[in-house]
């Protein structure tokens, strides 16, 4: 069951939910407006995202700020039609693209069998438009190109493009007073090829950006929220696997043999699976 949770003084969120794919949604109140971060993977989850955020007094979205163009986090847009919503000018293209296309089952699997849609997002939308699949894609009103700054009435939000593997047109928003970064999936994979992965200089890259902020909670869209320290674990282990698959020319075998000499212990199911995901994006 999916529930509203309060962090400092002007952020709630509600959890996620892995069976259909629902990702964390935030909103930011100030004393003048109020931002929603992302719009959910459909109007039910939009909907039921708003009204338990008016059971905790908080006014309804100002704006609405989309992360990325992934299905889970625009496909309730169409139920905030008073919500200004934003986002980058590259996540405005994406999502025209899947204006024209259809949701019925048999061409989700069709894109499926093409390799154009992975069997993950199939399922988990079947899951959440298991009956009725009346689907309307809105597009965002207000683009831009690498970063906003608005101000809510005593509480600042950045909107920062960061791009990275799991989505070249990924955004995250910077809560200045709170310092709270709502990281959304720019940290994850690429899931989307053949094989999940990482790069070389996607991480690098998405890495030197993240880490201009000076924030103390970080928020991973599907992972749930971080503190400072467990988050400077995780680029730690990104940019020492990123060296190492440099080093290596993507070889796991000597990634690994590497790393458990650097670490001197067996490696952890996360590191492995690090590892395996830089030596696929060598590939």
């Amino acid at each position: 069951m999916q529930k509203i949770e309060r962090i400092g003084e002007r952020f709630w969120y509600m959890t996620p939910v892995s069976e259909t794919d629902r990702p964390i949604l935030g909103i930011v109140a100030g004393k003048e407006k109020t931002l929603m971060i992302d719009a959910g993977n459909s109007e039910a989850h939009a909907t039921l995202f708003k009204d338990m955020v008016k059971e905790q007094g908080v006014a309804v979205p100002s704006y609405v700020v989309l992360t990325h163009w992934h299905w889970d986090h625009i496909f309730g847009l169409s139920a905030l039609g008073n919500t200004l919503s934003i986002s980058s000018r590259k996540t405005r293209e994406e999502i025209e693209k899947l204006r024209p296309l259809s949701w019925s089952n048999d061409a989700i699997d069709q894109r499926v069998a093409e390799g154009t849609e992975i069997e993950f997002c199939a399922k988990a939308i079947k899951q959440e438009f298991p009956d009725k699949r009346d689907i309307t894609i809105a597009l965002p009103e207000l683009t831009f190109e690498d970063e906003i700054e608005i101000d809510l009435g005593g509480i600042t939000c950045i909107i920062k493009h960061v791009g990275g593997d799991h989505a070249e047109d990924s955004v995250v928003i910077y809560i200045r007073e709170e310092k709270i970064l709502f990281l959304a999936d720019s940290i994850y994979p690429d899931i989307f090829s053949v094989k999940d992965n990482y790069t070389i200089n996607g991480i690098r890259d998405l890495l030197s950006k993240i880490e201009i902020f000076d924030a103390d909670t970080y928020i991973l869209s599907h992972s749930g929220i971080i503190s400072k320290e467990e988050f400077n674990q995780e680029a730690k282990l990104l940019k020492s696997i990123a060296d190492l698959t440099e080093k290596h020319s993507g070889d796991s075998k000597l990634m690994i043999e590497d790393y458990r000499e650097k670490v001197n212990r067996d490696l952890t199911e996360e590191e492995l699976e690090t590892i395996e995901y830089f030596a696929n994006g060598f590939e």
